[in-house]
């Protein structure tokens, strides 16, 4: 893991352990993330973030609207993946960023209790990842 990665990881936890962002939080994170953390922030203020719960087993998939003008939505886990272009083209294939503004945006939601929930069964939810 990068040292980059490292800091990412100890800020988040913060972040999450306390449920709230302080500015110096904010600017450490801009610093790592740029202009992605800036489009990410936009998405939380806008609502955009839904976290599908599967019942009963509790798993979860993150479903983020993205900025442009037709409003596609792209599934993500803020960790790992995200079904963007630009997490494959800026991350998998290129390494220029940690995470794309989709996996941003579901962290700091979900840190932040800003998600819209929504509960299916594990049977709808595996329906929505076996689309991925």
């Amino acid at each position: 893991m990068s040292a980059s990665s490292l800091v990412a990881e100890a800020v988040w936890k913060a972040i999450e352990s306390a449920g709230s962002v302080t500015d110096e939080q904010l600017s450490m994170l801009h610093f790592l993330y740029g202009k992605n953390l800036e489009r990410a922030t936009r998405i939380v203020d806008q609502r955009g973030v839904k976290r599908i719960f599967g019942e009963p087993s509790g798993r979860s998939i993150f479903q983020v609207v993205g900025e442009s003008r037709r409003k596609e939505e792209y599934f993500c886990f803020a960790e790992q993946y995200c079904a963007c272009y630009s997490f494959f083209y800026d991350i998998v294939n290129r390494g220029e960023q940690l995470c794309c503004k989709h996996q941003l945006a579901a962290r700091l939601a979900a840190a932040l209790g800003a998600c819209i929930e929504d509960k299916v069964s594990d049977e709808q939810l595996a329906l929505l990842l076996s689309k991925l």
